[in-house]
This record gives structure tokens, C-alpha cells and sequence, in this order.
């Protein structure tokens, strides 16, 4: 059953529509993203899901196991190359 998209408005006013229960504005998103750095190349559900758990850099990313990175929600199997690759780069790597 596929959910009916509804008007929804943002706390900075921005007027979207959305079919998920997902509270994010697609507009403040495109807005927050970073210009450079590993949140920089990530999905804005995926960079939510990191900045919400306070992992705003790789040496923090470092400090968990993929598996724990994917729990997030927001965070699926399309953005671990991302990370990994983003993580090796610095010389580091995801927990054991």
C-alpha cells in the first residue's frame, strides 16, 4: 500500500510534500549539505542518521563497526563504499 503524499511545512516555513513519516525538509537538506568532506558525498537520509548519532568526522565514523553504522536508519548498504573508501583515504578504517 503505497502512502498518499501530504503537504507539510518545516520549522524555517518551507512548504513540502512527503509520503514517508521521515520528518526531515528536503529543502533545509539541500541547504545544510556540506561543500567538502565525507558528509559532503552522502545521501541527505544517510548524512542525518551520522550527524544525528554526532559523527561528524572519520575519526569518530572510525570508532564503529559497519554493522553498527548500518542500524542507523537512514544508512544502507549503497553508502558503506562511500565511507570505507572516504575512511581509507585518512588512513583509517571501521572497527573490527
Amino acid at each position: 500500500m503505497v502512502q498518499a503524499k501530504s503537504l507539510r511545512v518545516c520549522e524555517r516555513g518551507h512548504e513540502y510534500y512527503k509520503s514517508s513519516d521521515c520528518r526531515s525538509c528536503p529543502i533545509c537538506d539541500k541547504e545544510n549539505k556540506p561543500k567538502s568532506g565525507f558528509l559532503s558525498k552522502l545521501s541527505s537520509p544517510a548524512r542525518n542518521a551520522l550527524n544525528h548519532e554526532g559523527i561528524d568526522s572519520l575519526q569518530k565514523l572510525s570508532k564503529y563497526t559497519e554493522r553498527e553504522i548500518l542500524k542507523l536508519h537512514g544508512v544502507g548498504p549503497a553508502s558503506l563504499p562511500t565511507l570505507r573508501a572516504s575512511l581509507e583515504e585518512k588512513g583509517l578504517s571501521f572497527k573490527e
